[in-house]
């Protein structure tokens, strides 16, 4: 009768992205030299708030021929980026019958995925700009709030609208979800009128700053996202840092940065003539969310009321999850 595999143990797991790990762990050389298969049990750990727009995971047993360790696992099916998982392996003996001789399960080790890296976010990056075709004339960025917030901002923070932490929205591997600072921008106008929409799913004041402001020679212009929301349109995230500051750092080496004055978009283009204003564009077929990671003072531009609706709260796009079977906006690796 065969001896028994060991128990594996000393389960470690190492480059570990989005959508791949690899995994190893303590075997004696006899064990080594008789396994024949790898089984490895994988399932996402119980969460509190689940994604409830992602297909539930189930436990996932992957059987490999044994290989030498450390064994790379990958697989988007069944990985997604920020994700925690659980995972137990056992070596097992292919049998002349066909049956395993199995060792018992490991301990079971937790692990978190990573976010997209920069091969994913230009692929995602190429899949925007498939739906970004036209571009038109702006003037202004805008942000819509509640007058709360802007009598706070007045009252506590000296006129200053300061970065905030960049939510969970959007695709759940962008690198800036939770962990990039910035206050948020519209820049999109109606195409009959060339102006701001007047609708605002987020309040009825809108604060306006002149698009020089913030789009100049003087800003990096990062891509960050691509996404909907079961719906037929599309949002696309930019980022605009400041050259040399602490957000222009953090997107450097995560972001695909975009040229300002050739880009699918946003765009500046410089005066040709002595006396001549900058022109500033934007895509018009998808809506843009723009994160300007500075702070942003008032006074540099005015707060007015919207004559629209101000309720359209299934606009919003604060913590809005990811439309996981859209083809337009998803990639082949994990959401």
């Amino acid at each position: 009768m065969d001896a028994p595999l060991a128990t594996p143990c000393n389960i470690q797991i190492c480059e570990v992205t989005c959508d791949s790990f690899r995994i190893m762990w303590d075997m004696s050389a006899e064990d080594s030299a008789r396994a024949t298969h790898f089984f490895i049990d994988l399932s996402r750990k119980e969460s509190r708030d689940p994604n409830r727009f992602k297909h539930r995971d189930v436990p996932t047993k992957l059987v490999a021929k044994a290989v030498p360790l450390p064994m790379a696992v990958r697989g988007h099916w069944f990985l997604s980026p920020r994700t925690e998982y659980c995972v137990a392996v056992q070596t097992a003996v292919r049998q002349p019958d066909g049956d395993y001789l199995v060792s018992e399960w490991s301990q079971v080790v937790e692990f978190c995925t990573g976010d997209y890296a920069m091969e994913h976010l230009q692929q995602l990056l190429d899949k925007a700009k498939g739906s970004a075709v036209r571009l038109l004339k702006f003037s202004v960025f805008y942000r819509n709030q509640h007058p709360d917030y802007f009598d706070y901002v007045r009252r506590e923070c000296g006129g200053l609208m300061r970065p905030a932490l960049k939510d969970i929205s959007g695709s759940h591997g962008s690198p800036i979800n939770g962990k990039l600072q910035g206050v948020f921008f519209s820049c999109n106008t109606e195409f009959d009128t060339g102006l701001p929409p007047q609708d605002s799913p987020y309040g009825p004041l809108r604060f306006q700053i002149p698009a020089g402001h913030l789009l100049n020679p003087n800003i990096s212009l990062y891509f960050a996202d691509f996404y909907c929301m079961y719906t037929a349109y599309h949002y696309v995230v930019l980022v605009l840092a400041p050259v040399g500051s602490e957000g222009d750092n953090f997107c450097r080496t995560r972001l695909p940065m975009l040229d300002l004055a050739s880009n699918p978009f946003l765009t500046y283009t410089a005066p040709q003539t002595p006396g001549e204003e900058p022109l500033y564009c934007h895509a018009s077929d998808v809506i843009l969310e723009v994160l300007f990671t500075e702070p942003v003072p008032l006074d540099q531009g005015s707060v007015e009321p919207i004559r629209g609706h101000h309720q359209l709260m299934s606009l919003t796009t604060a913590n809005a999850k990811k439309d996981p079977s859209c083809k337009v906006c998803n990639i082949s690796v994990g959401r």
